[in-house]
């Protein structure tokens, strides 16, 4: 007896722990960036009589903590899959990147409640040299977010994506406290405040991502289909096997940092069970080594009435 061709190992199979521990990494240096920048902000708002710039040091503190929960859901969500848990752990990586963003809502509210506390009370403003902080903490956020949303993206990481933009969101902060202060600074006595004011405007950037981020990691937990162009390429590597005469479904939901396949394949009505059975696998095999990072596929064999 013939047997069936051997599934090739996915891109997913073998390369997801490399991916995973390059997320890590990335990760890594965010939280030590953060952790620093978080303590000179402070540490500047304060002696600085700057609450924008304190605020700012809060959301690097937030960065912090979301930069753990997606190094955590990293680690988790590549764990093999199990009896108990037949399609692994990728849903544990969208569910950090809502903690992420969740994160950013409520650092959004707290800002701006505290910001117009401070508008209402009268106070000096803020020192001169609390400008030249906020240049140094743009430009390394600004660096931070683009490393990490690239790398992101090139991995598939919802949440590493997510925690990108709380760089950015960090970044945008402190552009306002800039913006606040150099307007208190310029104007002199009656403009005390507008380090305030850019702090609340800041909150409403921060809520802005928040949302959006959250819908986007929400769609990942409902399992909404991918972009076109995704189930595009997947039907065209599966119509170009041998023996295949057309793409009756096909449905896609994403997993962490790869996806699951359901296709249904169109062949020849007289093929025997086995040769269907052997073309069902080269699908499969062409599915799991392209390049779309696919952790598992599902085919199913219809005749075709053509």
């Amino acid at each position: 007896m013939e047997e069936s061709p051997p599934v090739v190992k996915s891109f997913a199979a073998e390369s997801l722990t490399a991916a995973a521990a390059r997320g890590a990494r990335a990760t890594l240096r965010g939280i030590a960036a953060s952790s620093l920048l978080a303590a000179v902000k402070v540490v500047s708002g304060v002696v600085g009589n700057s609450y924008a710039l304190i605020a700012d040091g809060v959301e690097s503190l937030l960065d912090i903590i979301s930069s753990l929960v997606v190094l955590g859901s990293l680690k988790v969500s590549t764990q093999p899959a199990n009896d108990q848990h037949p399609y692994g752990y990728g849903k544990v990586e969208p569910l950090a990147a809502l903690v992420v963003a969740t994160a950013l809502l409520a650092a959004a509210v707290g800002i701006a409640v505290q910001s117009v506390r401070e508008i209402a009370l009268p106070h000096h403003a803020p020192e001169p040299f609390t400008l030249l902080v906020l240049v140094a903490v743009v430009a390394m956020k600004e660096l931070m977010y683009r490393r990490l949303y690239r790398t992101g993206r090139e991995i598939g990481s919802q949440a590493l994506v997510t925690d990108a933009w709380h760089h950015r969101s960090d970044s945008l902060t402190s552009i306002a406290a800039f913006l606040g202060i150099s307007i208190a600074l310029y104007f002199g006595p009656g403009y005390e405040a507008a380090d305030d004011w850019a702090a609340l405007f800041a909150a409403g950037v921060i809520a802005f991502n928040g949302v959006r981020l959250f819908r986007g990691a929400w769609r990942e937990v409902l399992d909404v289909a991918p972009p076109p162009e995704v189930l595009g390429r997947v039907r065209a590597t599966a119509a170009a096997v041998e023996g295949v005469v057309g793409i009756d479904k096909c449905r896609v939901r994403k997993s962490g940092l790869g996806m699951f396949i359901d296709i249904h394949v169109e062949v020849d009505g007289d093929l025997s069970v086995r040769d269907g059975h052997e073309l069902g696998h080269r699908v499969k095999n062409a599915l799991v080594a392209s390049p779309e990072n696919v952790h598992d596929v599902l085919v199913h064999i219809e005749p075709s009435e053509r």
